[in-house]
């Protein structure tokens, strides 16, 4: 199995080789799928029903979905673990936060946000990695604080990796993916399913879930 260092420098440098290409398509994805805006607009909703508080886009790329979030009306930032596409970021959207790190080692206070939303982010991360990124998300969330991961859904099948275009990621059934969030402290909202559209091959998964109110469970 790689190593954590292994995989996160091996995803940076997959993602900083095409970030300039990428960062041409992520606007277009959003504006073209109603959809996606939609179970992003929910968890703007949720969010500001709930308080007051900043808002993290870990996995930001270029910073498309982070605009978005702030044009939502959220007080929100942007992390990613590409330096480029951190560069490329802040230059399209300098009145916003961008941040190079990683996601699984948040260098933030315990309970320090109210939001996070992870698009697509945790894709590249080995199963085995899993637990420990959703112990770190619900660390640095406050109690009752909302969380919304966009991922690639496996359709009935195991996890499984597969190519890619940019380096490889894992397909996970939705259900799976809530167990584990479930585990580490979150309970679910609602999720949502979109089959995909003529030019994607897979389906995706969407889960809206909240920071429970009891002790962290133990890492």
């Amino acid at each position: 199995m790689t190593e954590p260092s292994s995989y996160l420098r091996a995803t940076a440098d997959a993602y900083d080789a095409v970030a300039v290409r990428y960062a041409a398509l992520a606007r277009a994805d959003l504006d073209a799928i109603a959809l996606d805006r939609a179970v992003l607009a929910a968890f703007a909703e949720l969010v500001r029903a709930s308080g007051a508080g900043p808002v993290a886009e870990l996995g930001c790329g270029p910073g498309p979905v982070t605009a978005h979030l702030r044009d939502l009306g959220l007080d929100v930032f942007g992390v990613d673990v590409s330096p480029v596409m951190i560069g490329l970021a802040r230059e399209a959207y300098p009145d916003l936060r961008f941040e190079t790190g990683s996601m699984g080692a948040l260098d933030m206070a315990d309970g320090g946000l109210q939001g996070i939303v992870s698009w697509y982010s945790v894709i590249h991360t080995p199963p085995r990695e899993m637990p420990a990124y959703f112990a770190e998300f619900r660390r640095v969330l406050a109690p009752g604080g909302h969380i919304l991961l966009a991922f690639f859904e496996s359709e009935n099948e195991p996890v499984t990796a597969f190519d890619h275009k940019v380096t490889t990621a894992y397909r996970w059934p939705i259900d799976d993916l809530a167990g584990l969030a479930r585990a580490a402290g979150f309970v679910e909202d609602g999720r949502m399913l979109r089959e995909p559209r003529e030019d994607e091959r897979f389906r995706r998964g969407h889960l809206l879930m909240r920071a429970g109110v009891g002790p962290r469970p133990r890492s």
